[in-house]
């Protein structure tokens, strides 16, 4: 009775993993896979995960569709990549048959190449969109008022005058409509004054605040965000509740791409200026309890989760490194410019430093992920 406890807690995690991974990557390979056709591309194999085959079928252009063991990802092989990767060379196609060169990955143009690998990001941020415009039309959206019920003493916010039962009506010009608005902007601007006018007794006060810089948790890990020391009234009047027509949704759906693309860019620039920690880096141990925990709360927010990671992983898909989406545009930009490829030895010394540090950063994600997961995992079986 209590492996069968065990199995069934480790799968309420496990499952939701592999459903939003499997969307996500599903997506992510589509736009790569529906732009190679539209470019002449033949495509050999499309699979979801790695290693030895669930189940497969060929579809009647070739294409043999599989579905792995290993749902850690995904990729979509062309005609003429000997490692699904697409980390090779143009000179790779010239022995080929003339039928066969005419339809292989890497005797295409340049522009075509390059469209084809930036779809994949591209479908991510789409997917992303779809998502969080469906959620907006379907289900509206819930709010808290930007009214404050408490100011911390000796918080940025009462050192500066705000005060209890004041309404946030804007912030540097940008109108405030409810609290989650109001803790985005102050949260995305660490140590910067930031203008806020409030409402107070019928009339506006403007005041000026600078977010501390602080570590919050989250569902995602801890994260170093600007915080002023409010809390929101959270009576029944506090809520808001606004619905969405068709073209707000979209909309709607838009901006918060755009700010997941906005906070995860900030993080990486950062992290790389030394003003994040790296232990807000997960890996798929973590994703998997995040995951588990999402679909406590039912599909809308596992798919909302969905919806974030497709569009996080869109962007870092675009980071110049080789072996990613972004390192490949890298090289065809190079080539672009020059006239030619990079010699075959200078992509695949490019291809082995990519996949050096692609695995340095999945080791140290998961390194993370023990970190963080690993007293829960004692207490849930010890």
């Amino acid at each position: 009775m209590q492996f069968l406890e065990y199995f069934w807690g480790l799968l309420g995690y496990l499952a939701p993993f592999v459903f939003v991974l499997t969307i996500v990557v599903f997506f992510h390979e589509l736009g790569h896979f529906l732009v190679g056709r539209w470019c002449g591309v033949k495509v050999d194999a499309f699979s979801i995960g790695f290693g030895p085959e669930i189940g497969a079928y060929t579809d009647r252009r070739g294409t043999r569709w599989r579905l792995a063991w290993i749902p850690l990802g995904g990729y979509v092989k062309f005609h003429g990549d000997p490692n699904g990767a697409s980390a090779g060379v143009i000179e790779g196609a010239e022995n080929m048959p003339t039928e066969g060169r005419k339809v292989s990955f890497f005797a295409q143009p340049v522009w075509k190449r390059a469209a084809i690998v930036l779809a994949g990001p591209v479908a991510s941020f789409l997917l992303g969109i779809a998502i969080f415009t469906v959620s907006f039309y379907t289900g509206g959206r819930t709010s808290l008022a930007p009214v404050i019920e408490k100011v911390r003493p000796g918080d940025p916010a009462e050192l500066a005058g705000l005060r209890s039962g004041d309404v946030i009506v804007s912030i540097n010009g940008q109108n405030i409509k409810t609290w989650n608005e109001m803790q985005r902007t102050v949260q995305a601007s660490s140590d910067q004054r930031l203008t806020f006018v409030v409402q107070r007794a019928k009339r506006d006060e403007t005041i000026e605040v600078t977010p501390k810089r602080r570590d919050l948790n989250t569902p995602f890990g801890v994260h170093r965000v600007g915080l002023i020391g409010v809390e929101p009234q959270i009576g029944p009047e506090a809520w808001v509740r606004e619905t969405f027509n068709l073209p707000q949704s979209v909309a709607m759906g838009f901006s918060e791409t755009g700010f997941i693309i906005e906070r995860t860019a900030s993080y990486i620039v950062g992290l790389i200026a030394g003003r994040e920690s790296t232990d807000q880096i997960s890996g798929p141990i973590r994703i998997a309890e995040i995951s588990g925990e999402f679909a406590k709360a039912g599909f809308s927010a596992l798919f909302h989760l969905a919806a974030v990671l497709s569009v996080s992983i869109g962007l870092l898909n675009l980071l110049p490194i080789p072996m990613l989406d972004g390192g490949h545009l890298l090289f065809y930009a190079i080539e672009a410019i020059k006239g030619r490829p990079l010699s075959e030895r200078n992509q695949e010394l490019g291809f082995r430093v990519g996949l050096g540090l692609v695995m340095a950063l999945m080791l140290f994600a998961t390194f993370n992920d023990i970190l963080h997961v690993g007293p829960k995992l004692m207490r849930l079986f010890g």
